[in-house]
Order: structure tokens, then sequence, then C-alpha cells
């Protein structure tokens, strides 16, 4: 984890020149409200303006009864044959305080600088009914304030059409408009402006007809779809499950989703936001200006929704939030599925078309558990592996590059968006958006589809602990502790100066289980390497006494915490079979890999976890391997103590990023001695690592010895393999190694098959202390073993007795690290060794060995 500034990336108020994709409002709107405002100068609605509407309406009773009467008789004579004239619309349109354009001739007549209207032939008005006009069409003071100042809950049941006493009325919100004109079938209505962008009109209408609306702002006429004639987009199941923190699948509800509703295709906006006064979308499509775009809310779940007609993928927006204190905040999409490049910061409105080619690896993946397979990673940090490549760039390198070397997964360094490049991923702000520094989410997807076809598993690492506190992002989303704790002390990361998640709170908990779900489910990736566990697991986590509160039974245990990682697990692998869940964990918490539903000795369920990282046996043995060999033999334990706990979880033997930046140096940089001894007590360290109980991972960079610290700046050190670099065959070597390590233990069962049961190991020798020698044996399940030497001393040992089982007749080396051909010193045993019947170390019978420097040596039955 890597520390970052409390905030980063660009705001949508930034000058026009720092940020092109959010520009503020144009000019012209300025110019077109001035000039409309200008020529209507409409009046305010005050209390004395109310009561000469009243009024108004009073006597447009009769008048409207008068026209519907009219429009009546004239329908008829056209139903007997009979022409009708041309006033009907028009007394319609009258009658309903709106203005009718005439129609025919006089419709290309309009006002200076308002663009022509369409003008169909007239409609006739319905048959008679009895209006009783028992309300003004125009918006009332208190709706129009919370519309207009953003707090309204309500937009659909204001705006819109509506039948009402007198007919259907028809209201509009469109700030900056001169003029809006509803159009249906072959009626034409201007509404009346009613000033601060809102219009009305009342038709006598029976019931709410299909229309559009025309709006006109300088210079341009839009025709549309009324957003607020459509019904909720989201049914009533989806919200009693999003109430319950239940929706598995809630990427298919929140966020910004292109569709067809009602006919109509647009975009439906969705947001959770409960503490929220009011919410609007604002977005590329409304210049970023929101005010005509309020959301409804949904009940009690806190659920916002919009559906914006006419617009769809590519769309920059966000959504404007206004505060419990009034306030207003411009917030990314928690559950954007794009985002813009960084630093930028607007959500993208974006839809899947990619269609997969892996179905073989999908339908065989889940053959065989993890802890049971062959299971080597190489762990990668996209944006340096090879800088400057997109996601369908590095498909056509990666996947080549890791199947040459014998790798069964690779491990990406979180692709969830992220504001902060120096944070690697591990700060995330998009949690449901592959970053989109390297392509689009599609892109992404090929890049998973051509490592599956490649034979090659992808892990990705996950982030539930902890978000940033960028003011654009989940930080106090709505306006007060949302996605974090609502205790400062329980929300505030010690060692990150970011916010933990409210584990306790059902809807956060459904936030981050369907995340896990949306990753492996949507972009088809094989398992989840969860960061930072035990900071979620311990309420004292790196603070102080004082700075915690014990949990209800007096414990330090985050139960919260507990339970979703429990849900998660459980919830993961029940709908995505062969997936793995891998967590680094780096205390002795009881059960990380066992099972939910068991118990274990402390009285809690076991997380549910697939695999933990070892970090014990990562620490203990660099420490072994740092010491100069004369020294070794006193820290001896340190190489073997990771055998008195081997059984306890099932374990993955991580040499990750974290082990090579930060003045740690690289890999081979640790070990002592000169550089073909550093390269020697490298390549030992990888045979013993890949022999040892446990799966492996192995960080870029380090499988050709990079002597460099890495940088994501710059990535790994490529130069030091090109053929004319004078040391490229030290590090060619080191990377040839590795091929061999993992072509060996792929087809070895005895390397895999037992790592997390004891019968699949022995020592042979593990207190050779003088001699700096651990040897062991490793069974696959019909018994078959594989003889795994390690040599940690700089000398030749001649006739080295080694224990071994008496039914096997005779042993042959199938890896030396010293090989010449790694860069070693050649020393080897070339021809089968055969037992001696004298017992030795606790076995039957003996064989000699001869041990190369610095070296380790495995050997499997001739």
């Amino acid at each position: 984890m890597t520390p970052r500034p409390t905030s980063s990336g660009s705001h949508p108020e930034q000058p026009a020149e720092q940020r092109r994709t959010e520009p503020p409002a144009p000019a012209r709107k300025e110019a077109a409200v001035k000039k409309a405002r200008a020529k209507k100068a409409p009046a305010k609605k005050t209390a004395a303006a109310a009561k000469v509407t009243a009024a108004k309406a009073a006597t447009e009773k009769t008048t409207v009864r008068k026209a519907a009467k009219k429009a009546a008789g004239k329908t008829a004579g056209k139903a007997a044959g009979k022409p009708t004239g041309k006033s009907a619309e028009k007394a319609a349109g009258k009658a309903a305080g709106m203005k009718a354009p005439a129609v025919g001739k006089g419709a290309a007549k309009k006002k200076a600088g308002q663009a022509a209207a369409p003008s169909p032939a007239a409609s006739p008005v319905p048959p008679e009914m009895d209006l009783e006009i028992a309300v003004s069409p125009a918006v009332d003071s208190g709706d129009r304030e919370r519309l207009l100042d953003g707090t309204h809950h309500a937009p659909h049941s204001v705006l819109g059409a509506h039948p009402v006493p007198g007919g259907v009325v028809f209201r509009a919100f469109r700030p900056y408009a001169l003029a809006v004109t509803v159009v249906s079938g072959g009626l034409t209505v201007e509404l009346h402006d009613d000033g601060d962008g809102f219009f009305s009109g009342l038709l006598p209408l029976r019931e709410v007809p299909a229309y559009r609306l025309l709006v006109t702002y300088e210079g341009t006429v839009q025709e549309t779809e009324d957003a607020y004639r459509f019904l909720p987009t989201i049914g009533e199941l989806d919200l009693h499950l999003i109430g319950e923190g239940r929706h598995e699948e809630l990427w298919t509800v929140l966020g910004a989703h292109p569709m067809t509703h009602q006919g109509v295709t647009g975009t439906r906006f969705t947001v959770w936001a409960p503490d929220a006064r009011g919410v609007r979308v604002a977005g590329t499509f409304n210049f970023w200006d929101g005010t005509g775009f309020p959301m409804r809310s949904l009940g009690s779940t806190g659920v916002w929704e919009l559906f914006v007609p006419g617009i769809g993928e590519g769309e920059l927006y966000k959504f404007e939030i206004t505060r419990p204190d009034g306030s207003k905040t411009l917030r990314a999409d928690p559950l954007a599925r794009r985002t813009e490049v960084p630093p930028a910061t607007s959500s993208v409105i974006t839809s899947s078309a990619y269609e997969w080619d892996d179905a073989e690896w999908l339908e065989r993946r889940a053959d065989v558990p993890a802890h049971r397979a062959p299971f080597s990673v190489y762990e990668v940090h996209l944006p340096s592996w090879r800088p400057g490549l997109t996601y369908r760039q590095l498909a056509d390198q990666l996947p080549a590059y890791v199947k040459d070397l014998g790798f069964t997964h690779v491990e990406l360094m979180p692709v969830a968006e992220h504001p902060f490049g120096g944070s690697w991923g591990y700060q995330v702000t998009g949690f449901y958006a592959p970053t989109a520094r390297l392509g689009t989410p599609d892109d992404f997807r090929y890049l998973v589809d051509a490592l599956h076809r490649a034979g090659i598993g992808v892990i990705m690492d996950w982030v539930p602990a902890h978000f940033p506190r960028d003011e654009w992002a989940l930080a106090e989303f709505d306006g007060r502790p949302l996605y974090e704790h609502e205790d400062p002390l329980r929300a505030a990361h010690p060692d990150w100066g970011t916010l933990e998640f409210d584990f306790g709170r059902r809807e956060v908990r459904n936030f981050l289980v369907a995340n896990a779900l949306y990753w492996c489910e949507e972009f088809h990736i094989d398992g989840l390497r969860v960061d930072a566990v035990a900071s979620m697991l311990y309420l004292d986590y790196s603070r102080e006494p004082g700075q915690w509160t014990p949990n209800e039974h007096g414990g330090r245990e985050n139960l919260d915490a507990v339970a979703f990682l429990q849900e998660m697990n459980a919830t993961l692998y029940r709908r995505v079979p062969g997936v793995v869940t891998v967590a680094e964990e780096s205390t002795a918490w009881d059960g990380v890999t066992r099972a939910t539903h068991h118990e274990g000795p402390s009285g809690f369920g076991g997380l549910g976890f697939g695999l933990k990282w070892n970090m014990g046996w990562m620490h203990d043995s660099l420490t072994y391997m740092s010491h100069e060999p004369v020294h070794r033999r006193y820290h001896h334990g340190e190489m073997t103590f990771s055998m008195v706990y081997a059984y306890s979880e099932n374990y993955v033997l991580p040499i990750s990023h974290d082990e090579v930046v930060h003045g740690k140096g690289s890999l081979v940089s640790k070990m002592p001695g000169d550089w073909w001894q550093q390269r020697a007590h490298l390549r030992s360290y990888l045979g013993f690592m890949w022999a040892h109980p446990g799966k492996q991972l192995l960080f870029m960079g380090q499988e050709f010895a990079q002597g460099a610290e890495w940088s994501e700046a710059h990535g790994p050190d490529w130069w030091l393999l090109d053929p004319h670099y004078g040391a490229e065959a030290d590090h060619r070597g080191v990377r040839d190694l590795v091929r061999d390590l993992n072509t060996v233990y792929r087809h070895t069962p005895a390397l895999w098959w037992g790592d997390t049961e004891p019968s699949g190991f022995r020592w042979v020798t593990g207190d050779a202390a003088e001699d700096n020698v651990f040897a062991f044996l490793r069974y696959d399940s019909d018994g078959t073993p594989l003889l795994a030497v390690s040599h940690f001393a700089p000398v030749v040992r001649h006739d080295y007795r080694i224990g071994v089982p008496d039914d096997v007749p005779a042993w042959h080396e199938v890896v030396n690290t010293d090989a010449g051909r790694y860069g070693g010193s050649g020393v080897t045993n070339p021809d089968p060794v055969k037992p001696e019947p004298q017992g030795w170390h606790g076995f039957p019978a003996r064989i000699r060995l001869t041990l190369p420097p610095l070296a380790t040596v495995w050997l499997r039955p001739a």
C-alpha cells in the first residue's frame, strides 16, 4: 500500500483550458436567458400573482366549456363527412391558456430569433367532456422553489403531463429555453412561459396522449421526448433487494445504463444517496448544468432515478447532490462502469458489446480446486509492465510471455479506477470501472479473454478495505458519512489517510459483495486477491489504546468485517464455479481459509477464503537469505519454522511488489556477496520456494534478476535482456530457470497436490544448520516422491549423504539451479543416483550427492 495525497484528479469546475471534457455552461446560454427575459419578462409567482391566476382560471372555465362544445360539434361533423375548420386546434389551445400557432401558410412566421417549428395539419379536439378547472397549469410556488433549489424528491409528479380536473396539464422545466411546444399527433401547442425556465399549459383532453417536446433555444430547436413522462425503470423487487442489502447484481440497477424504455431509447441514471435533499444529473448532454434534470426518489431505499431519452454511450456525467445542509456537491457515479482518463474524474455512459471466446476455459476451470492444482502466479502492474501499451496491445504480448515462462496465472495489481498512479491502484475511486488509462472496459475484457485462450488464469487485486477522501468520490457522498463509518475513529484509516468502509451497513456490504461478483461475472476474472484483510479484521489495527472501541463482546475483532468477508466469499463461491479468493492477511487469525459454516476454536466460523498469503514464510525466508552464509547456521530455524504451521491454512508463498519497493531493493539485491553469488543465492532460493508446500507468486522483473528496485514510472528493466548488453546472459539464465521450475512443477503432482495435506511432505533433514542444508520429500496422491535439497553455503560438498525411502531404485536429477545454462558453476549429478541400503536420517536407505555451491537440486525416481 502507498500513501497518497488526500485529493487528486481534476474537477469539473476547473477552467476550460484545463478541463476540456467538462466545460462550464456556454456563454450563449447567458445570452439566451437575457434575451428571453427581455422579450417575455414574465412576472414572478407572488401571492398577488397567485390571486390573478385563480381569477383567470375561473373566467376560463366558461370559455373552455364553450371551446370543447364547439370542438365536439366540429368533430361530429367530420365524422359525418362534413369538413371541419382550422379553428378547432386554435380554440382548444386558447381555452387551455396556451398559444396555438396558426396552421398552414402563417405557420412559417415566427418570432425573431426563434426557429420554425413543424406545423402538421390540424387534429380534431376530443369529444365534449365535463371540464371542471380546479388547478392552474403553472407549477405552484413550493414545487417551483424546490425544483430551482435542486431539493425536489418527486419531480415527475409535477413535471410532464398529468390528468387534472379540466383536462391534461403539461409542464416543462427547461432553463435557458425561449419556448417549449407540445407536439402530439397533429396537435402542436406552445406552452406558456412562466419564467425561470418553467413552461405550462392545459389541454382539454380525456387522457395523456403520446407527445414530444419542441424546445427552442437561441438559434436552434430541439425535438425530444419529455424525460418526465416515463414510469420508473426499476421494479419493486429490485428496490426491495436494495433495501435489504441483498441485490447480488447491483450493477444492473444502479449507475448509468443505456436502454430502451417504453419504446424510447435513452439512458437510465440511478444512484443511492439516502441523505440527499435532492439529486440532479449533469453531463455533456446538458452542458454540465443539471438544473433541468432533477431525479426522483424511489421510496425509503434512498435510490434516486431518472430516465433521460435520446442520450447514450460516450456521454460524460456526474450527480449533483444537494446535501442536508443545502450545499451542493458534484460526484462521480459510485457504480460507473467506465470513467474518464485520470486526472479527469467524470463517469462515462457505457454498455458492453464484447463477445467472449473463452467458453472452453470457463468450463474446465472448476474441475480441480485451486489448492489441489498447480498454481504459480506472475504478479503484474499493467500500466508499467510495458509502459505505454493499451489493454489490447498488452493482449498481444503478455499472454505469450507468461505462457512461455510456464506460470499458471497472472495477478493484476488493481485495475479498478484510481486517480493517483502512485497508489498503484490500491486507493480506488471507481470500484466498478477498469482504469481508463489503458482503454475501455471491453478492451480489458479482450485482455482477459486472450489470457484465457492462452490457458492462463486471471487473479485481480481487489481493495474492499478502504477508499480515498477525494471530494468528488465516495467520501461523505451525500453530505453525511455513507460508505464510511459514522464514527470518525472507525472511519479514518490510520496508515494511509483513507476512509474505511462501514461493513455494518447492509447497503455498503451489498455494494462490495456485488462488486466482487461484478468482476468475476462481467469480466470473467478467475479470482480475487483481497488486499489488507488484517486491517479490516481488527478494531485496534494500527491504533493506540483509547483510539478504538471494543466490540459488543469486549474484544478487538471487527465483527462487521468478519460478517462481510464471510458473505462475500460464500456468495462468490456459490455463484461463480471455479473462482478462488486469496487473502492478504498478515496475522494468525484462525480460519482464514476455513469454510464459513465451520466454527473454529475462537468461536468464529471460517472466513471462507480459498488461499492465504503466507507472510510469515516470506519474512522469515528473506531474512535468512539476507545473512552471509557463515552466519546462517544461527538462523536455520527461520527456514524451517514455516512447516510448524504450514497446514493451518491453504497458503500462497508471495514474493510480491511490496518486497521490491520503498527502499527494500529488488529480490536479487537482497542477497549477499558479489554479483555471481547474488544470482546463485537467488536461483537456489527460487528452487527452494517452488518445492516448499504452498503456491508461488513472483512479481514482474524478479524472474530475470532485475537489479534495480521496481518503479511504476518505468517498470521492469527489459534492456537487461538485450543480446547487446554485456551481462544479458546472467539475467536470461535466471529467467530460463524460472521457466524450467514452472515446467517441472506443472508436470510433477508431488509439488502441488499435497500443498494442504501433511501427508504430502516429510523432512529428510531440517537440522543440518552447520551445513546450511535443507532436504525434504514431497508426495503426490499415489505416494510418488520428489526429493528437494537446498544448499545455502558457497562450497561444494561431495558425497553428501541424504536419507531416502528404500522402494525407489534410482533417483534422477531434474532441476539443478547451479547448471551452467542458468549461469551457475555447472556442478551437477548427471547420472542416476542409486540408494545404498544403509539407513540415514531415519530412512531405511541413503544416497550420496554432490551438492553444488549455493544451489537447490530436485530429484525424481528414475
